[in-house]
Formats: structure tokens, C-alpha cells, sequence
């Protein structure tokens, strides 16, 4: 096979494989832009904040599911193969993404409506709990040597172009429906949008290739081995959830808690937070692969830290800033700001956990890793900013959340590169 046809079909895999990542982003996205109209829809409580704080609390609960989901699905995908997995999963996250959009109201069916909501947003917690790090093994495990980090960035990649394509249809709603249609059922627009794309990405998905790794493995473990491979690699796994707090926290502040706080912190119009987090997707976009690229040629570690330390440094003085002044382009610069510590250290740290990881349940060791740092920490990002803001009536307050993740940050790639278990993206500068 010639070099061009190789980089064509790998172009082509990165496409199939991260095109469930796009739904499951799409869906989150919406999940958290539209929180105010669906707690009205679904959790008309008489007070706005305590509807908002309803809302995120959903969405986290969605979240909880996805360290379960790590480890069911994942040994499912370790054991019987990516492609196969990668499909299972797709299957589920679109079955909660129906629920979510077909629901009546509150005001239609009672109880039932929120019970029926969250029940979907379980159902998209525990498929996305290995979707993503499915999706990371399979780029890495196609991956040409010393481009690993390069390749995996594309996994994260993959929902900013969801993000992006949310926020533009945010923008076109805003143009055709006004505020009160949008509250009044115009939310389930995009949602129902995301349903008419399910079959395609069916079809796309479908037509995976099983990664040559996966086929060369003379023995797959069976649910029970991989089990008590977890246990026996608590460390690694705590570790690498550690490394991954920034990650979650970085980006669930920026793109899904964006809107809400430009809207009800900074009162700030629609438009302006539809414009922030479009710009922050396509930077997000343009700095994965480059953070990737750069761990490829220096090492993981030098990538990591430095990022860390930065977020840790500044996170609390640029809200603040914000804050102090709201405006349309001081919340664009800080979250730009944030984008970049987002990108850069998500480049480096997707690739350096699936090198942490044991081979053989590389899966659902990376998706566990993860899971438990997106369920305990980067989709509550919402729901804690919020309290923290009404605790303390300090509108920066989400900066102290951040603060605490590049610390968690900081201390694991640390810990873990001086044990000599993280494996550096550059070899030979080790």
C-alpha cells in the first residue's frame, strides 16, 4: 500500500470513528445551552435559580453513569472489539438523545416528564462513559508511529466541529424563533436535528475497520479478568482520572456553562454568548491538534505541566477581570485564554493516558480513567459553578473550581512521570 493511500485511509477511519463523538458533544452542548429552557420545561419550580440548579443536576446525575458505562462497555470493546463496541455505543447515546427530544412537558404528563429526561440523560451518561475513550484507543491504536498524540487530538477535535455546528444553528433559531418560542418548545429543534443524524453516522460508523492492534492480540481477556485488572491497577487509574480533571473541568466551563453564565452572570445578550463559544469551538479545534503534535516531539510531561501551572496561576485573576467589567470582548479574551490551556493540554494528555494504561484493557482503563473525572468533576462544572456563585455571591468563583483542577493537574503528571509509569510521547527526550 502506498504511503498516500495509507494517510487516506487513515484520514478516512479518524472521520468514521469520531462521528458518534460529534453526537454525543451535539447533544451535551444543547443539553447545557438550552438549561434555562428546559428547567421551565421540565422543573417549574416558581424560582428560576432553583429550576437552573435542577437542570444541572440532571446533567450531572446523566454523568454518574459514565464510570459504569466505562467498565461495561469497555471490557465489552477489550474483549470483543473496537468497531463492534464503537457501534453498541452509538446505538445507546442515540436512544437517550430521543427520549430528551420527544419528552412532553412538565405541564403535559407531571412527573413523568423530568423521570423520563433524566432517564435519557442516564442512558447518554452511560454510553458516553466509553464512547470517548473507545474512540481515543482506536485513533491511537491506527496511529503512525511518533504522530500518536497528533492522531488521538482528533477525538476532541471532533466536538468542537459539533460545537460549532450547534452554535450556528443556536444563531438561526435566535433569527427565526424569539425568546418566548424558544422557551415554549423551539428548544427541541436542534435536538430533533440531532435524531435525523443518527442513521448517517449508523452508516459511517458501520463501515469501521477492527484496528491491526486489536486483530494481532493472540488472547482477549474475558469481563472477569479485566475486573480485577482495574483493581489491581487502582493507582494508574486514580492517577490518570487526576490528569484528566483539568481536562473536563477546562472544557466544560468554556463551552457548556459558557452560555448560562454570559447570559444570567454577565448579563450579556444571547448573541454575545452564542458568539464566545463559537469562537472558543474553533480555537479549541485549531489547538488540539497542536498540542498534540508538540507532546509528539517534546514528551507528554513538559506539555502537561506547563499548561497546569499556567491555568492554576491565572484562572481566578482573569474572572475576576471579567467580572469586574463585563463585556463582550473581555469574556471573548478570557475564554479564549482558556482555550488555549483546554487545547494544548488535551493534545497531549489524550495520547499520554493511553500509553499509561495496560494494553490489553487499554479501553476500559482509559474510558474508567476518564469517566470518573468527567462524573466527579468536569460535568458538574455546571452545577457547582452555579452554587459557587450563589454561595458566595462572587460571580468569579468558577475561577477557584479551575484552580483546583489544574492542581489536580499539576500533582498527578507529576507523580506519575516520577514513578516512570507515563510513558513520554517523544522517546528518544525522555
Amino acid at each position: 500500500m502506498s504511503e498516500t493511500t495509507q494517510i487516506t485511509s487513515r484520514l478516512g477511519a479518524i472521520v468514521r470513528s469520531t462521528s458518534g463523538n460529534f453526537l454525543e458533544m451535539f447533544d451535551f452542548f444543547l443539553f447545557g445551552f438550552y438549561a434555562s429552557a428546559i428547567s421551565k420545561a421540565f422543573f417549574p419550580t416558581g424560582n428560576d435559580v432553583t429550576a437552573l440548579m435542577l437542570t444541572f443536576t440532571t446533567f450531572w446525575l446523566g454523568a454518574l453513569m459514565r464510570p459504569i458505562g466505562a467498565i461495561v462497555l469497555g471490557a465489552y470493546i477489550d474483549r470483543i472489539g473496537r468497531r463492534k463496541g464503537l457501534i453498541v455505543t452509538l446505538a445507546i447515546m442515540a436512544l437517550g438523545t430521543i427520549f430528551i427530544a420527544f419528552t412532553p412537558s412538565y405541564a403535559t404528563i407531571g412527573m413523568a416528564a423530568p423521570l423520563i429526561v433524566l432517564i435519557g440523560r442516564l442512558l447518554q451518561g452511560f454510553s458516553a462513559g466509553v464512547e470517548l475513550g473507545g474512540v481515543s484507543i482506536y485513533l491511537f491504536e491506527i496511529a503512525s508511529p511518533g504522530n500518536k498524540g497528533f492522531y488521538t487530538s482528533f477525538q476532541s477535535a471532533s466536538q468542537q466541529v459539533a460545537i460549532i455546528a450547534a452554535a450556528l444553528i443556536g444563531f438561526a433559531m435566535n433569527l427565526a424563533l424569539s425568546p418566548e418560542q424558544i422557551i415554549g418548545g423551539g428548544w427541541r429543534i436542534p435536538f430533533l436535528i440531532g435524531c435525523l443524524i443518527v442513521p448517517f453516522i449508523f452508516v459511517i460508523r458501520r463501515s469501521l475497520q477492527e484496528t491491526p492492534e486489536f486483530l494481532a492480540q493472540k488472547a482477549h481477556p474475558t469481563a472477569a479478568e479485566i475486573f480485577r485488572s482495574m483493581i489491581a491497577n487502582w493507582a494508574i487509574v486514580l492517577l490518570g482520572m487526576l490528569m484528566v480533571v483539568m481536562t473536563t473541568v477546562t472544557f466544560y466551563l468554556i463551552t457548556v456553562y459558557t452560555p448560562t453564565f454570559g447570559k444570567n452572570v454577565l448579563k450579556l445578550s444571547e448573541f454575545d454568548s452564542l458568539t464566545v463559544t463559537l469562537c472558543v469551538a474553533i480555537t479549541n479545534f485549531i489547538w488540539l491538534p497542536i498540542g498534540g503534535a508538540i507532546s509528539d516531539r517534546i514528551g507528554r510531561q513538559s506539555v502537561l505541566l506547563t499548561i497546569a501551572l499556567f491555568a492554576f496561576v491565572t484562572a481566578y485573576p482573569l474572572l475576576a477581570w471579567l467580572v469586574a467589567t463585563p463585556s463582550f470582548a473581555k469574556m471573548l479574551a478570557v475564554e479564549l485564554v482558556f482555550s488555549f490551556y483546554f487545547g494544548v493540554y488535551n493534545g497531549a494528555m489524550v495520547a499520554a493516558l493511553s500509553e499509561l494504561v495496560p494494553a490489553h484493557v487499554r479501553a476500559t482503563g482509559f474510558s474508567l480513567a476518564f469517566s470518573l473525572a468527567a462524573a466527579l468533576f468536569g460535568t458538574a462544572t455546571p452545577l457547582v459553578s452555579t452554587s459557587l456563585i450563589s454561595l458566595t455571591g462572587d460571580k468569579a468563583a468558577p475561577g477557584y473550581w479551575l484552580m483546583g483542577a489544574a492542581a489536580c493537574g499539576v500533582l498527578s503528571v507529576l507523580l506519575l512521570y516520577r514513578s516512570g509509569r507515563a510513558v513520554t510521547g517523544a522517546p528518544a527526550r525522555a
